[in-house]
C-alpha cells in the first residue's frame, strides 16, 4: 500500500514545507514593516507579501486535493510529477509577486494550468475506476483492442 503513495506523500510533505516558508516570510515583512496583527494594510511591499501567502493558503486545499485524486486515480508518478512542477510555480509566483505585482502573473497562470492537468487527470482516472468496477467495462483494455 505505501509503494502506493509514497511519491504523493513526499509532495504532500514538500507542500506544506512551502506553507511553512511563506508563513515566515510575513512574519519577517511584518517585524520589517511594523505591522502588528491583525493589521493586514500596510506598505505596498508588506501587502504584495500578504496576499501572495494568503492566495497560496486558499489554493492549497484544491492542490493537495487533486494531486491525491490524480495520484491515486490515474497514476501516482505524473501526479507527483505534476505537484513537484505546482508547488515550483508557487514558489515563482510567491517571489514574483514579492517583487512586483505584475511580476506574479505567468507563474500563476503556470500553476493554474498544472492544476487543470490534475483535474483531467483525476477525471479520467475516477471515470475509469466507476467504468471498471460499476459497469465492468475496462477502457484500457479497449482502447487496446
Amino acid at each position: 500500500m505505501l509503494d502506493q503513495i509514497h511519491l504523493l506523500a513526499a509532495v504532500t510533505v514538500l507542500g506544506v514545507l512551502e506553507q511553512a516558508y511563506f508563513f515566515l516570510q510575513v512574519i519577517y515583512a511584518r517585524r520589517a514593516f511594523g505591522i502588528s496583527p491583525p493589521k493586514i494594510s500596510g506598505p505596498p511591499e508588506f501587502e504584495r507579501i500578504f496576499r501572495a501567502q494568503v492566495n497560496s493558503s486558499e489554493y492549497f486545499p484544491i492542490f493537495l486535493a487533486l494531486l491525491w485524486q490524480a495520484g491515486l486515480f490515474f497514476h501516482q508518478g505524473l501526479a507527483a510529477a505534476l505537484g513537484l512542477v505546482y508547488l515550483y510555480a508557487r514558489y515563482r509566483y510567491f517571489v514574483g509577486y514579492k517583487a512586483s505585482s505584475s511580476e506574479r502573473l505567468a507563474p500563476i497562470y503556470f500553476g493554474t494550468g498544472v492544476l487543470w492537468i490534475l483535474v483531467a487527470a483525476s477525471v479520467l482516472g475516477i471515470l475509469h475506476f466507476f467504468l471498471s468496477h460499476y459497469m465492468g467495462l475496462n477502457i484500457l483494455h479497449l482502447l487496446k483492442a
